[in-house]
């Protein structure tokens, strides 16, 4: 599981319940300082939320962005169903993207890290109007990898047979102290009881369904290759869930824009905010400055 460095939205940053055509769904949302540029959905990964991205707000709001993270269906403060996968279903989770973005008002930059890179590829392929660009953040062509793979079938396998409070001390317990973006606890006890609860308010079926999904993905990018949406590539030096060099592969079969951020891992957005952050603005600048760019 990421782990931000803290759940405490920074002054400006308001939090509230987004209400669209498929729900409400849980919000961090940051005004842009000055001038608008334009406004960036952001999407977290699997096990994650809204928090993975409160580094991001200040320097992108500086830069002139409006944006919006989101709990997902099921993800953390945002509900769903804790014992039926069918609201879990890709396509479903993609249509509440389209959802969020026709509720913030488009035209939007598109962002996902990860799990939620999926789900914002299976979105733009759904319906890729209501966007400007596409941003996928540690997110790979296809499944995951085989070790992750296991990781995530000995997670779905204790969730049939576990509470989520039991599954979280069974995590506490196999994860060394000195992992931190996979699933390491090393955290002060606020951060812990943070951790936890964003764990217990998760949906299982959703984790059961998603995960399932990350083990079982197929390759799309062809079909992202064939849309003229502006696409980044963006991912640490060293990535466990998608080797780097099928990402910088993926980059190149998209013809995306490729950016690698130094001394970062699976989570750039956690681990270097302040780096991911000015390469994320300085690819939105460049799409605006596209002559059939739709401006904000």
């Amino acid at each position: 599981m990421s782990r931000p460095h803290t759940f405490v939205p920074p002054a400006g940053v308001r939090a509230y319940g987004l209400a669209t055509a498929r729900g409400e769904f849980a919000v961090l949302d940051a005004a842009a300082d000055g001038p608008l540029k334009g406004t960036a959905l952001l999407l977290p990964g699997f096990t994650g939320s809204k928090e993975d991205f409160i580094a991001l707000h200040a320097p992108l709001s500086a830069a002139g962005y409006r944006t919006v993270a989101v709990d997902g269906r099921g993800q953390y403060e945002t509900s769903g169903p804790r014992d039926d996968e069918t609201p879990y279903a890709q396509d479903e989770l993609a249509r509440d993207v389209l959802a969020q973005a026709a509720a913030i008002g488009a035209p939007l930059h598109l962002l996902g890290h990860s799990l939620g890179g999926h789900i914002a590829r299976a979105a733009v392929l759904l319906d890729p109007s209501p966007f400007l660009s596409l941003t996928l953040m540690a997110s790979g062509p296809a499944q995951v990898s085989t070790p992750q793979q296991q990781r995530v079938k000995l997670l779905r396998d204790a969730l049939a047979v576990m509470g989520m409070d039991e599954v979280w001390e069974a995590i506490r317990a196999m994860e060394p102290p000195e992992e931190t973006d996979t699933g390491g606890l090393d955290a002060g006890l606020d951060d812990l009881a943070a951790l936890r609860r964003r764990w217990l308010a998760n949906s299982p079926a959703q984790l059961v369904a998603t995960g399932r999904q990350l083990c079982t993905e197929p390759d799309r990018v062809a079909e992202l290759a064939a849309l003229s949406l502006p696409r980044h590539v963006v991912s640490g030096e060293h990535d466990d869930a998608w080797p780097v060099h099928l990402l910088d592969e993926m980059a190149v079969r998209l013809d995306a824009r490729r950016t690698v951020v130094e001394g970062a891992e699976h989570s750039p957005n956690t681990d270097q905010p302040l780096e991911t952050a000015r390469a994320l603005a300085a690819f939105w600048d460049a799409t605006h400055d596209r002559p059939d760019a739709t401006h904000a």
